[in-house]
């Protein structure tokens, strides 16, 4: 006879998925539709987005968070480079020498797309001084002015040599006088002598040519005693012929560059810098005849020639640059030094700059995730965001490190929206740990990972796909193949009224179904072609899933299909591994026994069970409670395994299956076997929903399907999950035929009437549940149970109770 009960929780096929079939779309491959440049489903994520770009003022910069997957990336990248365009390019930026402290260069601002165009101009005036110098001081009237300087000099100085000679040879002295060196010389009958002859000399003679030559060496250096002075005077007046010929020579070559740049006061002020510095420099650099063409025009270049900081293109827009290695050089630049013998130089033109940088004027996105795992790069945004300076420095010069040389260069003006993409649990530990990140980080923008299945979504999904494969290189999607695609959507999504935001599992599956279609040599990508895509996936990651469905049917993992037992139920679990997610089996067992210690978790006693799983067995405590006890003590010791787990165990979903285990072991009535239950309870009994409904079904399925399905094996699943069903067509079939069911509750006397195959019991007016049912047996198995022990041995064991909870809820 058929079981009532089963059959008014049964779902009817139709209710375990949502299909999607090729007539709902108008196309027949996606080639005929037009592409799509949005995202999907993200309308709240993109009017923020918009907002954020749109604000002008300091401290919205964006946040964008959501799963990896789901089109985040590629679309803000997208719309900031599409908003760029629209906005002004910033200006360009060059580093020049700052002749009077060269640790300190300056910074130029330059129109936008000007900068080239400047570095050029100072290499042309470079060009221009090698090929003016030295040969202007090799004109004819430079030579004359400065002969005219150097004969002034020689006639005062020969001028006084002649006074001192005349003397002399009044005394029979000679006066001899070489480039660097004035020598007096006795002489007799006209003819100087030599140390022989002046040694035969009488002694009187002798003595009186020393006390001569004294006397005009004394002479001399009266004479002489002007000569630093004919020296200085000289000299200032060749440095000011210098000048004045230098001066006369840089006109023509500033000129034009200082007509050029007379709108920009800054560029005209570094000019005339240049040309001051040119004063002191260009007799020393460019005269010098050791030197080769090619060494001046490097000293020259050290000194003169701007380094780029950032170039743009007149019309580019704002910058939109992504910074895939957020290190602070990459971020903020770096100095470059050289080394000369084991010594370490740096200069203005070993500048380089970074990111932020480049974005200046316009948008830099980050990965949080990287940027966070770098040292000094955090703190370093935030003051550079603050400051809205960008300051170029090494992060570890505080740090101890030596050089011989560093640099201070002038900070740039900051001015760039800042778009970090990352997670959602890191921006909430950013808002609770860090007080500036909310002040600085005002926009965000959230990716949601599902969207509503209208036919507005339903049809840019379409042309989503059509967009992706015509980029890619791929073959069109055949409506069929769109079709099943949407399910398979929907799967991701577990909900059958909505279609996954995961876009990048989609694009994944896409590109391996079209690799089976060129294998086929087939034009078009049709729903086989994902099928067959979805099954080598399957097997690829396979490997664990079926070695643990091996142990099952080896005995190894002991999980019945058929029968009954007291004490034991079918509970459903979900595996991770890597990428892959499959649903497994587990026993749920229960032991009752009198005395005083409640229900205990063996899984929470041992340490593998996590808080929420210790949550819900101590939920099921307040159910039965209130349940079966409201005229006696719950006075029982219970034990509760998830048999055969070796790791840690989370989550609720076991609370409806290990009440029901638990109510077996009081009742002593056993349970069917043949099926399988997942969902979660409230101390009112009432089941909630759980996650990863889908995998246990076919996990379950999966065992019963490799022993021989009876038609009398199921799942039973809270009601609640019926809209999250979206089950392989494996399943579907066998539901169909009739071989395997699937069951929805929303109480636990439901799940309890179909594992004991009669109905649970109900209450009456009186508080008493139906006379015979399995409530009615543990309402009496508890009372026995009270009634085996004493007031003071309960009131012992409350107050053990008591006190392990109170232990277990003080801080370790």
């Amino acid at each position: 006879m058929p079981d009532p009960v089963a059959a008014r929780l049964r779902l009817a096929p139709e209710a375990l998925t949502r299909r999607f079939s090729p007539e709902q779309f108008a196309f027949t491959h996606t080639d005929d539709l037009e592409p799509f440049r949005g995202v999907l489903g993200q309308e709240r994520a993109v009017e923020a987005l918009q907002f954020g770009v749109a604000m002008p003022r300091p401290g919205y910069n964006v946040y964008v968070m959501g799963e990896p997957g789901t089109g985040r990336f590629s679309f803000v990248k997208r719309y900031l480079k599409a908003e760029g365009k629209r906005q002004q390019t910033p200006a360009d930026w060059v580093y020049v020498n700052h002749f009077d402290d060269t640790r300190e260069p300056r910074a130029l601002e330059l129109p936008s797309g000007s900068a080239g165009a400047f570095i050029a101009d100072m290499g042309g005036l470079i060009d221009n001084l090698l090929a003016t110098f030295p040969a202007v001081f090799e004109h004819p009237s430079y030579q004359q002015k400065k002969g005219a300087i150097d004969r002034a000099f020689n006639q005062r100085y020969d001028r006084a040599l002649d006074v001192i000679e005349r003397a002399s040879l009044e005394k029979d002295v000679a006066l001899y006088r070489d480039a660097s060196n004035v020598a007096f010389t006795p002489m007799a009958e006209g003819k100087a002598l030599d140390e022989a002859e002046f040694a035969q000399l009488p002694e009187a003679v002798r003595e009186q040519f020393h006390e001569d030559i004294a006397l005009l060496e004394e002479q001399l250096n009266e004479e002489l005693a002007s000569l630093p002075q004919w020296k200085r005077e000289s000299n200032n007046q060749l440095r000011q012929l210098n000048e004045e010929t230098i001066t006369l020579a840089l006109q023509p070559l500033l000129a034009p560059l200082s007509e050029k740049y007379a709108e920009n006061a800054a560029v005209c002020a570094y000019l005339q810098s240049v040309q001051l510095n040119l004063l002191r420099t260009v007799v020393e650099q460019l005269v010098d005849d050791s030197k080769t063409d090619a060494a001046a025009r490097k000293l020259l270049e050290e000194q003169y020639a701007p380094s780029l900081v950032v170039g743009h293109h007149a019309a580019g827009g704002a910058p939109v640059v992504f910074e895939p290695h957020p290190t602070y050089d990459n971020l903020f630049g770096r100095i470059e030094y050289s080394t000369d013998q084991g010594a370490l130089y740096t200069s203005y033109r070993q500048l380089r700059p970074g990111a932020l940088h480049r974005a200046n004027g316009g948008f830099l996105i980050l990965e949080a995730e990287k940027m966070l795992g770098e040292p000094f790069v955090w703190d370093a945004l935030k003051r550079a965001l603050q400051s809205r300076k960008l300051k170029m420095e090494s992060p570890i010069g505080e740090l101890g490190r030596v050089a011989s040389v560093s640099l201070q260069p002038q900070m740039i003006p900051l001015n760039v929206k800042l778009v970090i993409i990352g997670s959602r649990q890191l921006y909430y530990a950013l808002q609770d740990h860090d007080p500036d990140f909310q002040e600085m980080f005002r926009v965000l923008v959230d990716f949601d990972e599902d969207m509503p299945m209208v036919d507005e979504n339903l049809e840019q999904f379409a042309q989503l796909l059509r967009t992706r494969t015509n980029e890619e290189g791929m073959a069109p999607l055949t409506s069929d193949a769109v079709a099943r695609l949407a399910t398979y959507s929907a799967r991701l999504a577990e909900n059958q009224s909505r279609l996954s935001a995961r876009i990048g599992d989609l694009f994944q599956l896409v590109s391996e179904a079209d690799f089976i279609r060129q294998l086929a040599s087939d034009e078009m990508t049709d729903a086989g072609h994902i099928e067959r895509a979805l099954k080598a996936k399957a097997t690829r990651t396979g490997r664990v899933s079926q070695r643990v469905l091996d142990d099952m049917l080896a005995g190894i993992i002991l999980i019945d299909t058929e029968g009954a037992a007291i004490g034991k139920c079918n509970g459903l679990t979900v595996l991770e591994v890597g990428d892959s997610a499959f649903g497994m089996p587990a026993r749920i067992s229960a032991t009752v026994y009198p005395g005083g210690s409640g229900i205990v978790d063996i899984e929470r006693e041992v340490n593998l069970g996590q808080p929420i799983h210790s949550k819900g067995v101590m939920i099921l405590t307040g159910y039965l409670g209130s349940r079966y006890a409201q005229e006696f003590p719950l006075a029982i010791s219970a034990s509760i395994a998830l048999e055969q787990s070796y790791g840690y165990v989370d989550g609720d979903s076991a609370s409806l299956g290990e009440a029901c285990t638990l109510i077996s072991a009081l009742s002593r009535t056993p349970l069917k076997q043949c099926f399988a239950i997942t969902g979660s309870i409230n101390q009112f009994g009432e089941v909630q929903a759980v996650g990863g409904v889908n995998e246990k079904i076919e996990g379950f399925f999966r065992l019963c399907e490799a022993r021989g399905l009876t038609g009398e094996q199921g799942v039973i699943i809270p009601r609640a999950n019926v809209a999250t069903l979206m089950l392989d067509e494996r399943v579907l079939q066998a539901v169909e035929n009739g071989m395997f069911h699937v069951y929805a509750v929303s109480q636990a006397d439901e799940a309890l009437s179909l594992l004991v195959g009669e109905e649970a019991g109900v209450l009456d007016d009186q508080g008493l549940f139906t006379e015979g049912s399995v409530n009615a047996r543990v309402v009496e198995r508890l009372r026995e149970i009270a009634e085996m022990i004493s007031e003071e041995d309960i009131e012992k064991a409350e107050k053990e109770r008591l006190e392990e909870v109170i232990a277990q809820a003080k801080p370790a």
